[in-house]
């Protein structure tokens, strides 16, 4: 794996115009050898997502939108994990995806399915798979994107910065060293997952196939949650089903701990021409 030199420890030299901060070295094990990531002391406004990109992104830095949440835990208190988080590209999207399929989705989504078939994995009585074939990878859309995708990523920030209480119980800008948005989560070893998968370069492969076939962007991280952008959402029905396959895989708690627990519900009202997706991890 080649990685970028990591330009926080010159961020005072650099040149960047950014508000008061800190830089975070705390992880689950003690501090790390160099920063994994700087944030703002007070809260974002609504300009400054598309001024640090533009300025960062020569460096070798990315904005995402840092929360506290409900608990007032900012990155110190995340119980980072990088020294047991490995590289986004060493992964493959779909088999990721499918071996958490096999692991929850048999017994979560359709259990009364699954039961049909002798291993969990053939066909209904109605001719229909079970839960527990993994259904691959949804297509792309057919519709092209409305804007450019880091454009689209700026106005979600904007909209949250707009009013960050509300929204998540305050957010501040971050920056970190990474060469996409979807290996945010893993340039800063985030445990956000920890319940579900303790390597989140895994989930960060399947955030750069969704980047590729969804213009999708890493916006907001919390302690457990992530907001991302979508600039090209599905928009239809076969479409969005397919992809809140991929949703529940990911992210299994987004449909077995929210209401109305219902895999198709979720794939209509959370995935469908929606440009933004929210996890959380329990």
């Amino acid at each position: 794996m080649a990685t970028l030199p990591n330009p926080l420890p010159s961020l005072a030299s650099s040149g960047l115009d950014l508000p008061p901060g800190s830089l975070v070295d705390a992880t689950l094990d003690g501090p790390w050898h160099e920063p994994l990531l700087w944030y703002a002391d007070g809260p974002a406004d609504l300009r400054d997502w598309p001024r640090l990109r533009a300025a960062g992104r020569p460096l070798g830095l990315l904005p995402v939108l840092v929360t506290g949440g409900r608990r007032d835990q900012w990155p110190e208190e995340w119980d980072l994990c990088p020294d047991d988080t490995s590289y986004p590209g060493d992964h493959d999207a779909e088999e990721v995806l499918a071996g958490y399929w096999t692991d929850y989705a048999a017994d979560e989504v359709a259990p009364e399915k699954a039961e049909s078939g002798a291993d969990g994995t053939g066909p209904d009585t109605d001719g229909s798979e079970v839960p527990g074939s993994w259904p691959g990878l949804a297509p792309v859309p057919a519709r092209e994107a409305a804007e450019d995708a880091d454009v689209a990523a700026a106005g979600l920030a904007g909209v949250i910065a707009a009013d960050a209480d509300e929204w998540l119980g305050g957010a501040r800008m971050a920056l970190v060293p990474a060469r996409r948005s979807a290996d945010i989560p893993a340039a800063i070893g985030w445990s956000g997952p920890m319940n579900h998968e303790n390597d989140v370069a895994r989930l960060c492969a399947v955030l750069r196939s969704w980047e590729d076939r969804y213009d999708a962007r890493v916006v907001v991280l919390g302690f457990d949650t992530m907001i991302v952008s979508v600039g090209r959402p599905p928009a239809t029905a076969e479409e969005a089903r397919a992809l809140a396959a991929e949703h529940y895989a990911f992210c299994p708690d987004n449909i077995d701990q929210s209401p109305p627990y219902d895999l198709d519900v979720y794939a209509e009202k959370a995935v469908l021409n929606q440009e933004a997706w929210s996890f959380w991890w329990d």
